[in-house]
């Protein structure tokens, strides 16, 4: 794992367990993440999980990982997975479909 850059602007790659789909999780992720003004993508993983990309102000992206540590109402996060790695100018927010 690589430590949390130093710079304004950070990428988070986190793999988040659960009961995570089927429950809104990718809608809301991508409703929070515009909201804070993050770039990245959010998808389902055929093994159950959600894969989550966000780049942004380093501020912002810790609040979007710490939403997604209980994910939405219907959501049961059972583990996040989060790895720090350098930005790669990600587009804006977006579901991302495998």
């Amino acid at each position: 794992m690589i430590d949390t850059p130093s710079t304004d602007t950070v990428r988070a790659h986190l793999f988040i367990a659960g009961r995570v789909q089927g429950v809104g999780f990718r809608a809301k992720a991508e409703m929070q993440a515009s909201t804070l003004g993050l770039n990245g993508w959010v998808a389902n993983l055929p093994d159950g999980r959600v894969e989550l990309i966000a780049e942004g102000e380093r501020a912002l992206v810790e609040q979007l990982v710490d939403w997604a540590r209980s994910g939405p109402a219907r959501a049961s996060v059972t583990d996040v997975q989060l790895q720090w790695e350098a930005p790669a100018a990600e587009p804006p927010f977006f579901i991302r479909y495998l």
